[in-house]
């Protein structure tokens, strides 16, 4: 099983390492590229955009060349139909992504393609038929229930990682370390599944793949269809693999507390439209501008985000409750420390 994970991560890891480097030499051509024209944004000069389109490429290749000379990624739960609504939800994002980075698509534009791939991957299948209930026992889904939760839960990871795409390399790698703990909790005795393994790894390899050109200096951005992706690829493995939603909640727990904060925040200043402005407000933007370098913000969010994320290889459904209860706590005190240090600012 070892030498199949690993050959699976090698090909993945290598096809979206080159693939990297013709999307960024074919997006510079284009011109579709980050100028710094934004005050949220923390570079210096244009960068290339489209880089998801690297790491869907990866997934897809590696993906569709398994199905058609093996039975290994449909060995265990997962049909080839949600394997098709997978890739196809995928490739929504990357033509919305590819339009929003070409033509810098206005929020209510930008929306269509995470809310097509999200009812893609249910129509082909994809759907939780049960989830952990932490004061004991289990909850059955009605198809409909399942496919509102499924829903909303990819609009989540997704618009979560959007928002966490402000420093080189933060949300492939917080995304990276999610998919790398589904792939250690899928390889279990107690859950051991083989097909969402090779799944997994495959995510990681072609995370890591584009992660070598995305890491500070990044020379090259995921673009709007790349953050959402990478969102997906989480959100997906945590549905596919029988309902882990609390090993992704842990990986994005910070990221997502973040989201909350910043969103009411921009409700509470300026009303709805509000909360589709950017700003430097969100976490990473805060600790960049207490003088923390890139490396040092993405290395501690990876940190947090893989403690958290092992907790779930080790905890029962009750004690990841509590463990998400305290990294509320965390967050709450990390924004109290923020405003406080704003109203000090103010005269």
């Amino acid at each position: 099983m070892m030498s199949l994970l690993i050959s699976f991560g090698v090909t993945a890891f290598v096809i979206s390492f080159f693939s990297t480097l013709v999307v960024r030499y074919f997006a510079n051509r284009c011109g579709i590229v980050d100028h710094p024209h934004h005050p949220k944004n923390v570079h210096t000069h244009p960068i290339p955009r489209l880089g998801g389109v690297a790491i869907f490429l990866a997934v897809a290749i590696a993906v569709v060349g398994s199905l058609l000379t093996s039975q290994w990624l449909t060995s265990g739960t997962i049909s080839l139909n949600q394997y098709i609504g997978f890739l196809l939800g995928a490739f929504v994002l990357m033509i919305g992504g590819f339009l929003d980075d070409a033509f810098e698509l206005p929020p209510r534009f930008a929306i269509i393609a995470p809310l097509i791939a999200s009812v893609v991957v249910i129509a082909f299948g994809v759907n939780i038929e049960k989830l952990t209930n932490p004061f004991g026992g289990v909850m059955y889904l009605s198809h409909l229930q399942s496919n509102i939760l499924v829903f909303i839960w990819l609009m989540i990871v997704m618009y979560t990682t959007k928002f966490l795409d402000g420093l080189d390399g933060l949300a492939t790698s917080v995304t990276s370390v999610g998919a790398l703990m589904v792939l250690l909790l899928s390889l279990t005795v107690a859950y051991f599944q083989p097909d969402v393994a090779l799944l997994a790894v495959i995510v990681v390899g072609a995370e890591l793949g584009f992660l070598f050109w995305n890491f500070h200096p990044a020379s090259i951005f995921l673009g709007e269809g790349g953050s959402t992706l990478v969102g997906f690829l989480l959100g997906m493995l945590a549905v596919i693999s029988g309902g882990k939603l609390a090993t992704a909640l842990l990986v994005l727990g910070i990221p997502l507390l973040d989201l909350m904060w910043v969103m009411l925040r921009r409700m509470k200043a300026g009303g709805i439209k509000k909360i589709v402005q950017g700003d430097r407000k969100h976490l990473h933007h805060r600790l960049l501008d207490l003088g923390w370098g890139q490396t040092q913000i993405v290395l501690l969010y990876i940190i947090v985000s893989g403690l958290f994320g092992a907790s779930t290889l080790f905890l029962q459904s009750r004690q990841k409750v509590i463990v998400l209860i305290l990294l509320a706590g965390l967050m709450l005190l990390t924004a109290a420390f923020f405003v406080k240090k704003e109203k000090k600012k103010s005269p």
